[in-house]
């Protein structure tokens, strides 16, 4: 199969996946946080930590790492929603949620990433 037709049967579904989890999750939570965005991008740093891992390992080849990876994870997470919903609360003058949005996707994001990592590494060596 073709790297691009990985790579678009991935976006096809990652894309609306992020949509409907964002829409999913903000509406049980009353608050101008973007608790939506925030979901889907440490679920998505989550999936690529144990992708990682697994190819790291040889469990997951070539093929998956463009399906999942680049496909499904790229079309499911979102720094550009991310930036936006972060300027947009600065703007509003809720800053005390933007500065919060910055460094819990970060803080989160990065543990999610390093955690599938190492769970990855447990199962898979």
């Amino acid at each position: 199969m073709s790297d691009y037709l990985l790579v678009a049967i991935g976006g096809v579904v990652g894309a609306p996946l992020r949509y409907l989890t964002d829409r999913a999750v903000q509406a049980r939570h009353d608050t101008v946080f973007p608790w939506g965005t925030f979901t889907v991008n440490v679920v998505g740093s989550l999936i690529l930590g144990l992708l990682t891992g697994a190819a790291l390992s040889g469990t997951a080849g070539h093929t998956v790492q463009l399906l999942l990876g680049t496909g499904l994870c790229g079309a499911m997470t979102t720094y550009s929603t991310f930036s936006y919903e972060t300027l947009r609360l600065a703007e509003s003058g809720a800053t005390f949620f933007a500065a919060a949005n910055v460094i819990a996707s970060v803080a989160a994001g990065l543990g999610a990433v390093f955690g599938g990592f190492a769970l990855s590494q447990a199962l898979f060596t």
